[in-house]
């Protein structure tokens, strides 16, 4: 059974390279390094990925309609990402969490059908992001189901 308000909080870093760019999904990664290439990365040095999700977390996710809301919060600027879960998850990958606007999944699939990407996060959110002295809170809640 899934309740609406199960949450699930990850601690993660700032990079300078984070350019939130990409504008089908946003990742967040327990990697510490971050190229360029990386357009989809918001947060390094997650202290979670998916595989460290619990498993209640994990089975309300893979319901279809799993309403999910990702809030994320750097040095007093939050904006919040909405999107669903699938029973086609697979909910299983060691170091990312990757929210997609499309309805592709992969192991390192969180949720799909976001409401926002990289690129559509605020600017103001994103210049906070880019240093890597600033702590990152990413909270994960279901909403309904």
């Amino acid at each position: 059974m899934c309740a609406a308000g199960l949450k699930e909080v990850v601690c993660a870093r700032g990079n300078p390279n984070v350019s939130a760019t990409h504008n089908v999904t946003l990742e967040i990664t327990k990697e510490t390094a971050l190229s360029r290439k990386g357009d989809c990365v918001i947060a390094v040095s997650a202290d979670k990925a998916i595989d460290d999700l619990s498993p209640g977390f994990k089975r309300c996710l893979q319901k279809d309609d799993t309403k999910l809301e990702i809030l994320i919060e750097v040095d007093g600027v939050s904006e919040t990402v909405n999107a669903f879960g699938d029973s086609r998850l697979i909910l299983a990958h060691p170091t990312d969490m990757v929210i997609r606007r499309s309805a592709y999944i992969s192991g390192r699939t969180l949720a799909i059908g976001a409401d926002k990407a990289a690129c559509d996060l605020s600017r103001m959110l994103v210049r906070k992001l880019k240093d890597a002295e600033q702590p990152v809170r990413i909270t994960l809640t279901i909403k309904t189901h």
